[in-house]
């Protein structure tokens, strides 16, 4: 197939392995941009769309929970305007959370996925998670699976709520105004958490993993324990998972924090672009600071595998000594953070290395990390950078 754009000699590989997706990792269709410095080195794009429409240089698709990046990253301009207190409780904001053994969780236990709701206790009506008020309120009316603060889980499809309708509540919009307003159009970006119906026509639909030689620990236990967190995760969703919905209008069309954002490899570095370079006006040097730092860590009580997370963003961890699909986590540095999207797509900043970095496929994964096409991309990059890999995966400035 194809590969169109551009690649800055020094960062050939990454062209290489781009290539090499296409012809012999499955890759449909997909887009990589690298930004150094401030400046695009890489932006290649290639494969199909469609199976009747190529991958063009404005082609969108449906980055999953990279959308968590934009998401936090609302959270963050607010705190970093003396808005937001990350350390207070959730109920300076929103009093109606703190009831049913709510009333400590701080703002930071959202953002940190130590909340104790990723998911609901009862399955919502139909649609209901297009309608973020409506599900912001159920869980603030709901008893958390845990202590918040004691442990972290994934909190895959609540996230978006929890976050967003702080967020909602201290600026006064809603989370995808906020982020068009404040980070979006500043920045020029065509990344969206509510997608206009006229740019329907340039979304790369999803195409599905193929089913995995064996499933990942949370889906054993998903479908092996109808009692189970993990079980209610994927079952009390209002039907955003059936297979095609959420590739439907209503779903383009809504503002889901977690898993809704619609861009391409280049909307997803230049978000994180600012922060390679400091702050960029998004945020100051001190807050950036905060936000690579490490929230949480361990294994996750709703994944069953190590997960690493600051204050709403992925952190570089290893699970390559895992059975695979559980072995793929995110191997990057250790000043890297940024988010994962389910089937494979990532985004983040290394502002050590003054660094942006996405990923966008339309042919999703089977594992829960960055797998092997993905994982080429950004090895590629800190190899043309200098950097070396260590024992434990973590990339290593030289």
């Amino acid at each position: 197939m194809t590969v169109h754009g551009r690649c800055d000699p020094p960062f050939a590989q990454v062209r290489e392995e781009f290539e090499a997706n296409l012809a012999h990792r499955g890759e449909v269709g997909a887009s990589v941009c690298v930004i150094v410095d401030g400046e695009v080195a890489v932006d290649l794009w290639g494969g199909q769309a469609a199976p009747d429409r190529p991958w063009a240089e404005d082609t969108i698709g449906h980055v999953w929970s990279c959308t968590k990046g934009a998401t936090a990253l609302c959270a963050h301009v607010l705190a970093s305007r003396g808005d937001l207190d990350l350390d207070a409780p959730v109920i300076r904001y929103w009093p109606e959370y703190g009831v049913r053994g709510k009333g400590g969780t701080l703002v930071r236990h959202l953002l940190a996925h130590q909340a104790g709701l990723p998911a609901l206790r009862e399955p919502p009506p139909p649609g209901a998670f297009y309608d973020g008020k409506l599900m912001a309120g159920r869980l603030a009316e709901q008893e958390p699976y845990w202590e918040p603060g004691t442990r972290h889980g994934y909190h895959a499809l609540t996230f978006g709520y929890l976050v967003g309708e702080v967020v909602r509540r201290v600026s006064g919009r809603s989370l995808g105004t906020f982020f068009r307003e404040e980070v979006a159009e500043p920045l020029g970006l065509d990344f969206w958490l509510g997608l206009p119906e006229e740019l329907e026509g340039r979304i790369a639909p999803t195409v599905p993993a193929d089913p995995p030689q064996a499933p990942a620990s949370f889906y054993l236990k998903a479908f092996g324990d109808p009692a189970s967190v993990q079980a209610a995760v994927l079952a009390h969703e209002g039907g955003y998972m059936a297979a095609g919905e959420s590739d439907s209008r209503a779903a383009h069309a809504s503002e889901i924090g977690a898993v809704g954002g619609i861009t391409h490899a280049r909307g997803l570095a230049g978000m994180y672009r600012p922060l390679s370079l400091g702050g960029g006006g998004l945020v100051s040097r001190e807050h950036l600071a905060l936000m690579a730092l490490t929230a949480s860590a361990g294994t996750d009580a709703v994944l069953l595998a190590p997960t690493h997370f600051a204050l709403g963003f992925v952190k570089a961890v290893d699970n390559r000594h895992l059975p695979a699909p559980d072995s793929e986590g995110a191997l990057l540095t250790e000043t890297a953070f940024g988010h994962v999207g389910m089937g494979g797509s990532i985004g983040f900043c290394d502002p050590a290395a003054r660094l942006a970095f996405g990923y966008t496929m339309n042919k999703q994964g089977a594992g829960l990390g960055v797998n092997p096409r993905g994982q080429a991309l950004v090895d590629a990059v800190y190899r043309a950078l200098g950097h070396r890999q260590a024992y434990g995966g973590i990339w290593y400035a030289p």
